[in-house]
């Protein structure tokens, strides 16, 4: 079974937060997936140690984390990578993988035309 992981940054203001959740919310629902979590890599739980151990507690055995980041910067090239790896030795039998950033996905280009054509 496959779980996923929309894995954000974190922030110190609570909607922020509320907002990655939501959206996470959203994905489970839209996408008909149960075992969805959100994680924030500091300044909010659940961190990402936290959802993979939720989980990997009903039973998934392979998760996919979704960075919820526009593009591959320090955290996804050095701090996401050392975090699963650690995640992996301490869950064996888990396999965990790590999704493309947002950066380069054509919907970005149709979003920010939106939000230009609005403000325009």
């Amino acid at each position: 079974m496959t779980g996923l992981i929309v894995f954000a940054h974190g922030s110190s203001v609570p909607e922020a937060n509320d907002s990655v959740r939501r959206v996470t919310g959203e994905l489970r629902a839209a996408g008909g997936y149960e075992n969805v979590e959100t994680a924030f890599l500091e300044a909010a739980k659940p961190d990402l140690r936290g959802a993979v151990a939720k989980l990997t507690a009903l039973g998934m055995r392979r998760i996919v984390v979704l960075p919820y980041f526009l593009t591959l910067g320090i955290h996804l090239r050095r701090d996401l990578p050392r975090i699963v790896a650690g995640l992996e030795a301490d869950h064996p039998g888990v396999r965990i993988e790590v999704s493309e950033p947002l950066d380069g996905h054509p919907a970005l280009v149709a979003i920010l035309l939106d939000r230009a054509r609005s403000a325009v």
